[in-house]
């Protein structure tokens, strides 16, 4: 288990010095390609695989998943939102940003707000 083994390497106290920097992800990314590579694959086939373990489905129903698998995909999910989160301290940062969505396309309306209009 990759996730396991980047775990104990990062929690390892010979190693934590020098892997503080470096994330869980990229040392589960480490041991993924190594696994590859050890079963023969190339580099660019292990990257693929990698890739697409790590994408999330929108249309996957994640109800069906064990915990483990949940948990990963909750991990990608927090990882990837904290990458496009825009902070304080980012040049681009605005405080008060106020968006003007369009209004020329017709709205959908929900079918749950029908029906309960009907029963009233």
């Amino acid at each position: 288990d990759c996730s396991r083994a980047a775990e104990e390497l990062k929690n390892n106290p010979r190693h934590q010095a020098y892997l503080e920097g470096v994330s869980l992800r990229q040392l589960q990314k480490l041991y993924s390609l190594l696994r590859g590579h050890l079963k023969g694959q190339s580099l660019a086939e292990s990257l693929q695989k990698f890739q697409q373990e790590e994408t999330i489905d929108p249309e996957e129903d994640m109800n069906k998943l064990d915990d483990k698998e949940l948990a990963k995909r909750k991990s990608i999910m927090d990882e990837l939102f904290e990458k496009n989160r825009k902070k304080k301290d980012d040049p681009d940062f605005i405080y008060n940003l106020e968006v003007e969505f369009p209004q020329d396309e017709q709205l959908e309306s929900c079918g749950w707000d029908i029906e309960s209009d009907e029963e009233i």
